[in-house]
């Protein structure tokens, strides 16, 4: 039994006094209205009304329920009013994640961006390495994130790639400083600092192999990725690191004890989409991939990733071809 549409039915007759009445309210005929009253009185064991030709009245037993049915109704349509707010993401949890590192600028906007676009939302944003992103919407511990490329995508669905070049940080007095670019066959005899390989193995691979194949190959590879520790390592080992042209001195510029110079041929990029699982799309989880699209695509030395090329899974890795 509908039991939500027979009470409903119910509370129109106790206040319309009139089967007719109530029938028109809802939008139904009255035959099928003194059905559904019959089956309720039935179900419930409780006769509701008093009939006669001409007059319905509340029995005592109707009346003591009525107030209980209005209650019932009342709670039903908040609860699926909160449904439909849920299911158009505006309101709810979106739980989302950004890589480590990701700047204060566009954590802020993209913050902000989504309160904009959906002002009901309680946002729960992390900051995940892409193989932490990735375990937790395995989980359904995350609902969206913004991942870095090559990974494994199986089973996601992904917001457009964009691309964001990267260049090489040294101390000033290297004298590849004085260079208007740097080849990465030039960086031989430097150690290089990258991220930790389990944060983002793909990508790891793939950069020391584009290394490689540009005559770079180092001979210790360090790890960190806070900015003073990075810089320490820069100054302490004869190291080189790559970040993007505003990370984190302007392109070309020179901050207190390091500088950037762009890679010769732009060899090296960083590629990075939203993500989300292919069957858990949603309104909210869209708001997340069009704000964090908006805001990063307008970061300097970002650019859509043309032509668009498929991943394609090799036995340790992922790379785009």
């Amino acid at each position: 039994m509908d039991l939500f549409g027979h009470v409903r039915c119910f509370v129109a007759v106790a206040e319309e006094r009139h089967f007719g009445r109530a029938a028109a309210r809802l939008g139904m005929a009255q035959p099928p209205l003194s059905q559904r009253v019959q089956r309720l009185e039935k179900e419930l064991g409780v006769r509701l009304f008093e009939r006669t030709s001409r007059s319905v009245t509340l029995t005592p037993g109707g009346a003591l329920l009525l107030d209980q049915a209005r209650a019932l109704l009342a709670g039903t349509d908040t609860f699926l009013a909160a449904a439909r707010r849920i299911r158009d993401g505006r309101t709810g949890l979106l739980r989302a994640a950004l890589p480590s590192g990701t700047a204060a600028e566009p954590v802020a906007a993209i913050l902000a961006g989504l309160h904009h676009r959906q002002p009901g939302l309680e946002i729960e944003l992390h900051e995940l390495s892409t193989a932490e992103q990735l375990a937790r919407i395995a989980a359904h511990e995350l609902d969206a994130g913004l991942v870095h490329h090559p990974c494994d995508t199986t089973g996601l669905a992904l917001g457009p790639v964009l691309r964001r070049e990267l260049g090489v940080l040294l101390p000033p007095d290297s004298p590849l400083a004085a260079r208007a670019d740097v080849p990465l066959s030039a960086l031989t005899g430097h150690d290089l600092v990258l991220f930790p390989r389990k944060d983002a193995p793909a990508l790891y691979d793939e950069l020391l192999t584009t290394c490689a194949r540009g005559g770079y190959t180092p001979a210790t590879v360090r790890h960190g990725q806070g900015d003073r520790f990075v810089r320490g390592l820069l100054h302490s080992v004869r190291a080189v690191a790559f970040a993007p042209p505003d990370l984190p001195y302007p392109a070309g510029g020179s901050g207190p004890d390091i500088v950037w110079r762009p890679l010769t041929g732009a060899p090296l990029a960083i590629r990075f989409s939203t993500a989300w699982p292919q069957d858990r799309a949603g309104a909210a989880v869209t708001a997340f991939a069009d704000t964090v699209l908006d805001v990063l695509r307008d970061t300097p030395g970002v650019s859509a990733d043309l032509p668009p090329s498929p991943l394609h899974l090799r036995p340790a890795s992922e790379y785009w071809l």
